[in-house]
């Protein structure tokens, strides 16, 4: 069975930093373009990184660009999300998902085979 598994969510203060990463069993992650989506309560997934399958092609969500970073590690078979200066509007359960070399539309949820079944951000003072 094909399985994402997100990890190192948590709670930090407004400012700090957390990493999150995306361990994928049973397949081989350099295969696909891996996307970083994010639920808030009461709010539609909405995208917040991709990285695609083999030339290193990110994107980002105007409301991440300059504080989170996308990579992976092929190697290991994880992908990374590397958030700084959280902000409290950061708090969300955050997923991991598996797609085609890279998606036409990148934050398409359609565009996504593989789900993770997400990891809670909640960033307060």
């Amino acid at each position: 069975q094909v399985q994402l598994v997100e990890s190192g969510g948590g709670l930090v203060q407004p400012g700090g930093s957390l990493r999150l990463s995306c361990a994928a069993s049973r397949f081989t992650l350099d295969n696909y373009a891996i996307g970083w989506f994010r639920q808030a309560p009461g709010k539609e997934r909405e995208g917040v990184s991709v990285i695609s399958s083999s030339d290193g092609n990110t994107y980002y969500a105007d409301s991440v660009k300059g504080r989170f970073t996308i990579s992976r590690d092929n190697a290991k078979n994880t992908v990374y999300l590397q958030m700084n200066s959280l902000k409290p509007e950061d708090t969300a359960v955050y997923y991991c998902a598996a797609g085609g070399l890279w998606p036409s539309t990148p934050f398409l949820l359609s565009e996504y085979d593989y789900w993770g079944q997400g990891t809670q951000v909640t960033v307060s003072s």
